[in-house]
């Protein structure tokens, strides 16, 4: 390995989902201001939106979205058409 290339500020942080509030942790670069206390020590906190405790791609669970009936509303125009 080539030296003096790779960051050398390594640590432990732990990403939170914002969806279903679980955590992991993990070692990454990654600066953030916020702190978390987790099993008695204090990390670095990173808040993500979406990860793959809560995609749907790996969980199996769709979760339709449906504002002021847009999927009905699209069903009823195009859903009936035949080819």
């Amino acid at each position: 390995m080539k030296k003096e290339i790779h960051p050398s500020n390594y640590r432990e942080v732990v990403f939170k989902d914002m969806s279903n509030e679980e955590i992991f942790i993990t070692r990454s670069t990654v600066a953030s201001k916020e702190t978390i206390e987790v099993d008695g020590k204090e990390y670095p906190l990173v808040k993500l939106e979406i990860t793959s405790s809560s995609h749907p791609f790996f969980t199996g669970k769709q979760k339709l979205v449906d504002t002021a009936g847009r999927v009905d509303k699209f069903r009823s125009r195009y859903g009936a058409r035949k080819k």
